[in-house]
């Protein structure tokens, strides 16, 4: 096994060079004065005063929430009825539909949301639902698979247990199968709702660049303005709104075992 564990040792060093180091230097952006040199740096707080103090940043970073809760909400009402027809069909028709939801998923995703925009191009609409559109789109899958798989993992014994002590099929699904599938709703949110939020180039396309959310924020300080310290002072931000979001997911993932367990 320890000749086996040093295979992990180029992994790691991957991480530290693209995940850690990176992160460090935003952390490091984010404190300091624009213009420091490598040998005198400025540590300041400026960049987050201006972000909490400029009425716009906010509003921009609520409504990237916003947009980012109720694309979540969606996934969730389309892709778990969606989920429990498939759990519900025979294996052979599973594998097929399964893979009718993963087929787009072998398409980059800006050539996905490319194809949106010339759809969307001649429907009169607002942008703002273009950009829901675009959203639910892209990350339904990811809602789907993650029900599915936790409906899947049902022990159908427990489903002929409940009907067989008298219980019928509404009771059997809001008594059994609802509470035993959280957990995949649970990673149905992680996986919809943190990409969502942080989303630059969906709202950018299908937007039609007046719907501004936190990622084109970042991604304007970062390329087309060059104030990298302000825009490192947004994605700290950021990560620590989705470190949050990731821990109280984590808390509901945890509370229907805990309950078993007692």
């Amino acid at each position: 096994m320890k000749s086996f564990s040093k295979m992990v040792y180029p992994y790691v060093l991957w991480a530290v060079i693209m995940i850690i180091m990176p992160m460090l230097l935003i952390v490091l952006y984010a404190f300091t004065v624009q213009g420091n040199s490598v040998l005198t740096f400025q540590f300041t707080l400026e960049n987050f005063a201006r972000f909490f103090s400029d009425d716009v940043f906010p509003i921009v970073m609520w409504r990237s929430l916003k947009m980012a809760f109720i694309t979540t909400i969606i996934c969730i009402l389309i892709g778990y009825p969606t989920a429990y027809v498939i759990a519900r069909n025979k294996p052979n028709k599973q594998a097929i539909m399964v893979l009718l939801i993963t087929l787009p998923m072998w398409i980059n995703m800006l050539v996905r949301t490319y194809a949106w925009r010339g759809i969307l191009s001649h429907m009169h609409m607002s942008g703002e639902i273009k950009v829901y559109i675009g959203m639910v789109y892209n990350f339904l899958p990811f809602m789907i698979l993650q029900i599915y798989t936790s409906l899947s993992k049902i022990d159908p014994a427990l489903i002929t247990a409940a009907n067989d002590l008298g219980a019928d099929s509404f009771q059997t699904f809001r008594r059994v199968i609802f509470p035993l599938s959280l957990s995949g709703i649970v990673s149905g949110i992680t996986l919809v709702f943190l990409p969502a939020v942080s989303s630059f180039f969906i709202p950018k396309f299908l937007g039609g660049g007046r719907y501004v959310l936190i990622g084109n924020l970042i991604e304007d300080y970062f390329i087309s303005t060059g104030d990298w310290n302000f825009g490192s002072a947004i994605s700290l931000i950021m990560a620590i709104i989705i470190l949050i979001s990731m821990y109280i997911t984590r808390r509901l993932d945890r509370q229907p075992a805990e309950q078993e367990d007692n």
